[in-house]
């Protein structure tokens, strides 16, 4: 009604690592990747891009992802983080934590650690930092 959700199951799939498939060493990739294989290593998004991954029921990742939109349906053995939307579904199980902007959980997915909501608009801890210094000398300028 007020506006059309986007159909991630259907992006544009620019790379598949086929169910009989292991890769051993970090994955950097952009535009769509679907893993049914393995991955041991980390997967990563180029800077800057929309990339999109969708692990199947059949798929499985050792390491970090960062990737900004996911669909997760297979086994995470490390941290993930979606700076966009990460979408779990039934099947998908994540050993580590759950960085993410939006979230999606279907019933029946696990996630075996933290969900750490995080925004865009992050404050820099140099920031947090210059702030306390300030009020550490403006209290002290008071005594």
């Amino acid at each position: 009604m007020f506006g059309k959700k986007k159909n991630f199951n259907s992006a544009r799939i620019d790379t598949l690592i086929g169910q009989g498939t292991v890769i051993n060493g970090d994955l950097i990739f952009s535009g769509g990747l679907h893993v049914d294989g393995k991955i041991i290593g980390n997967v990563l998004a180029e800077e800057g891009t929309e990339a999109m991954l969708i692990l199947s029921e059949f798929g499985s990742i050792e390491g970090e992802v960062k990737v900004p939109n996911m669909v997760l349906n297979g086994e995470i053995i490390g941290d993930v983080f979606g700076s966009v939307r990460v979408e779990l579904a039934p099947k998908s199980r994540i050993n580590g934590s759950v960085y993410y902007n939006l979230i999606e959980m279907a019933i029946g997915a696990e996630v075996n650690g933290g969900l750490v909501h995080e925004s865009s608009e992050k404050i820099a801890p140099k920031q947090l930092e210059d702030k306390s210094e300030k009020e550490i000398d403006s209290e002290a300028a008071a005594t």
